[in-house]
């Protein structure tokens, strides 16, 4: 439920229409081959059925998400537009992926075995992963060894996609990347069938090579930055500001938040800020965030506590710093990257732990 923006003292203001530029972006990064989107985890935190909505008005006619219940959730807003569960055939829940025309992307020989046995009168659509290094899911490569030797594992089903995933993509200069292409040629070999599937978001940056029929692309859609050794070629999609609810004056020897891990040095003007931990602003930000107050750089003081955070706002002009003010967390002066550097974190970690007491706006 949106919290009403009456009550908010947060707002998370969503930009629907940068997340189809960015998308529209992919697509032409990848020249001719396809853009799906990958929209798990309520679309990286963003609103999966909003987003999807809008992907598939843009265009978007391939969507990928973890689990059998964002699928289904995500049928009601994009119509019949392919739908690919990314953590596989989940013993007896076969009937659910047909009856909400869900594709299994399925990871071992018991899966494309029991695929095999459910959609040997109906032939369903799949996809098989194949592991090339990540040791995460997909084929392992003693089974897709069986499969070389013996082709009626997989004679009969209806394969849409063979993919893999990369794991090292956003490092350039790592060597894992290109083993993982030669993995996932070789494993093409032994499975021709269907599409190759192979980049993600920084993948498809990594050029032609990588970009096979159909890339799956999740976090560069929200703004991310795919190419970490680069400027960011995507679009902003988010702003997140919290309004102060207290302002108060600290003097030499005081102390900020739980353990007192911060002592005040000289005089100085704290602005306290209804956000916390509980809405995804993560803990591991206390002591090394920054924050914009109309333009100027705050520093946040102690810890990160549940509800609330402090800041500096010593260096605020007055007309600016009051109890009301709206305080940029992620915006146009610090960008969702920019506070995942100083969580210690990544990008995708933020977004997806973005909290449910925001007011939403979506915009276009």
């Amino acid at each position: 439920m949106n919290i009403p923006q009456s009550h908010a003292s947060a707002i998370l203001t969503i930009d629907l229409n940068a997340i189809t530029n960015n998308y529209n972006m992919l697509q032409r990064q990848l020249g001719g081959a396809e853009c799906a989107a990958v929209i798990k985890a309520d679309g990286y935190g963003l609103g999966a059925e909003r987003v999807g909505a809008s992907l598939a008005a843009a265009g978007c006619e391939t969507f990928f998400v973890a689990h059998i219940e964002e699928g289904i959730r995500l049928r009601q807003v994009v119509g019949d537009a392919e739908i690919h569960i990314l953590n596989g055939l989940l013993p007896g829940a076969a009937d659910t992926y047909k009856t909400h025309n869900l594709i299994p992307v399925l990871g071992s020989l018991r899966e494309i075995g029991a695929w095999k046995v459910y959609t040997k009168e109906n032939h369903l659509p799949c996809d098989i992963h194949v592991d090339t290094g990540m040791l995460r899911l997909g084929l392992p490569p003693d089974e897709l060894r069986q499969i070389a030797n013996d082709g009626e594992l997989v004679s009969g089903l209806n394969i849409k996609n063979v993919m893999s995933h990369l794991a090292s993509a956003d490092e350039l200069h790592s060597p894992q990347s290109g083993k993982q292409l030669k993995a996932f040629k070789q494993a093409r070999e032994v499975l021709p069938m269907g599409a190759a599937s192979f980049a993600n978001s920084s993948g498809i940056f990594r050029g032609a090579p990588f970009h096979f029929d159909l890339a799956r692309p999740g976090v560069a859609l929200f703004g991310v930055n795919p190419t970490a050794d680069s400027s960011n070629p995507m679009q902003p999609t988010i702003e997140l500001k919290a309004r102060i609810i207290q302002l108060r004056d600290a003097w030499a020897g005081d102390t900020v938040g739980y353990n007192a891990t911060y002592k005040i040095k000289e005089h100085t003007k704290i602005a306290t800020l209804a956000v916390g931990y509980a809405d995804g602003y993560l803990r591991s930000l206390s002591g090394r965030a920054f924050a914009y107050l109309d333009g100027h750089k705050i520093p946040l003081l102690g810890r990160v506590s549940m509800d609330v955070v402090c800041f500096d706002v010593s260096q605020v002009p007055v007309h600016s710093c009051f109890v009301g003010a709206w305080v940029e967390l992620i915006g146009p002066n610090h960008s969702v990257d920019a506070l995942a550097g100083e969580a210690g974190t990544i990008g995708y970690e933020v977004l997806t732990n973005l909290g449910s007491r925001y007011h939403r706006i979506y915009k276009n």
